[in-house]
């Protein structure tokens, strides 16, 4: 027997607004028959390609200390600084720099969400590819 993840949790403080961001981001939509509404403590967004869901849920808590488990993306159409430079436009916070890691720019960049919570951006398919 085993078992299958049903979607990925984010604790919040504003759901609405954390999922409207991550829509963007991700290019997601809202769950068909259960649109996100300002207000709603429980927010679901889901990739119409692949079915992912992510699931926001407001807590009281504030995050405190470095995410234990994160998103790691790969821009699906342009460059990994590209990507950086789009999230940043759009309000992520630009936390650290690894591109140059091994000294060959393969490496990634730590940013974060607009309520801390920490992501990686990749390398696209293509400039892997690339060498």
């Amino acid at each position: 027997m085993t078992s299958r993840i049903s979607h990925t949790s984010v604790d919040c403080r504003n759901a609405y607004e954390l999922s409207e961001w991550w829509k963007q981001v991700l290019g997601y939509v809202d769950v068909d028959g259960d649109p996100n509404l300002p207000g709603h403590e429980e927010c679901m967004i889901r990739s119409a390609e692949s079915g992912h869901h992510v699931l926001f849920i407001e807590v009281p808590d504030v995050k405190a200390a470095k995410n234990r488990l994160h998103f790691d993306l790969r821009p699906t159409d342009g460059t990994r600084d590209e990507e950086v430079e789009r999230l940043v436009g759009i309000g992520a916070a630009r936390l650290d720099d690894h591109r140059d890691i091994r000294g060959d720019g393969t490496g990634w960049v730590v940013l974060a969400d607009p309520e801390g919570n920490e992501f990686c951006v990749l390398r696209s398919d293509a400039e892997r590819g690339a060498g």
